[in-house]
């Protein structure tokens, strides 16, 4: 019998999809590319248009204000400052600032950090509907941050969300639907969450979801479909679906034989993944010099694509 060089890893035990930050300015807010280029006199005019409006106590340009010193926007970055102006438009119900404030206090970002803070932002936000907060709220729930654990109220926060177009909810409850936590495990309902995420670019989602088409869970086994899927989240660095990218091509599954191309994506793993540098190194034996030596040029070059990028995909 053929020795198998690999084996198909399994779903990422991490359930935490990440915090759902918002980066994009507030309605009627200029682009970032603009906050950055308009200048006057060494600052932005719209840096300045707004610290005039939020020191009179504008809430959208506080909150602007704080985004633009949040990402070092024609500024020095500026923790501190940033949740200093989030803080002031949150405490006038202000729910992306509440988000915002609630994210800094999580992460100890510009404040100290306290999880009993974070759970007061995001839950202000969270009560007037904000999907962004109800996510992060059911992440609290889920890790049992300043709360008991309750994987039953992560869920119903995560649908919430989800049901609002949250691919960071929506990965998670499919996840929780993956894996029976907080709801009746059922695959199919993870393929249907994992599936909304992963088309708005969520990459642990459309890492997942490649494994439950290689594993024919929820769905009818489809290589070729897994393969997609894993592809276009191995293009974005995550380091799992590199991974079984790169078993699908040494082992010719949904797509022909190609060991150059498993040395590849193998490569990049292992840049992650040092567990997996021995494996990386078998496949290059199979390999000619001219083509390991390409074919590590080619991965030292390679970036990774945005999620917008494997959404036009």
């Amino acid at each position: 019998m053929k020795k198998t060089l690999f084996i198909i890893l399994v779903v990422s035990l991490t359930l935490f999809g990440g915090w759902t930050y918002l980066t994009a300015p507030a309605a009627n807010a200029e682009t970032p590319k603009e906050l950055k280029s308009t200048t006057e006199n060494g600052e932005t005019i719209a840096l300045k248009r707004y610290r005039k409006d939020a020191k009179q106590g504008h809430p959208k340009a506080q909150f602007n204000l704080g985004l633009i010193y949040n990402e070092g926007w024609g500024v020095t970055k500026d923790y501190t400052e940033a949740a200093k102006w989030y803080r002031k438009a949150a405490e006038q119900g202000h729910t992306k600032a509440q988000n915002n404030l609630g994210l800094m206090y999580a992460q100890g970002l510009g404040v100290e950090q306290d999880y009993t803070e974070a759970y007061k932002w995001f839950h202000k936000a969270a009560e007037q509907g904000f999907p962004d907060a109800q996510s992060n709220l059911g992440n609290m729930y889920r890790r049992g941050r300043s709360v008991m654990q309750d994987d039953t109220k992560a869920a119903k926060l995560y649908r919430k969300a989800a049901e609002h177009g949250n691919a960071a909810a929506q990965f998670n409850l499919g996840l929780m639907y993956d894996e029976g936590q907080g709801v009746e495990q059922n695959h199919t309902e993870a393929v249907k969450w994992y599936r909304k995420a992963a088309k708005q670019g969520n990459a642990k989602a459309q890492s997942n979801l490649g494994l439950m088409y290689a594993q024919g869970l929820g769905v009818e086994q489809d290589y070729t479909e897994a393969s997609q899927w894993y592809r276009k989240a191995a293009e974005q660095g995550h380091v799992y679906a590199q991974y079984n990218l790169a078993v699908m091509y040494f082992q010719g599954q949904g797509m022909a034989q190609d060991y150059a191309e498993a040395y590849f994506w193998l490569y990049l793993a292992a840049k992650q993944k040092r567990a997996l540098i021995s494996a990386r190194n078998r496949i290059a034996r199979k390999l000619s010099r001219d083509v390991l030596t390409a074919t590590q040029n080619r991965a030292r070059e390679w970036q990774p694509k945005t999620a917008e990028e494997t959404i036009a995909d």
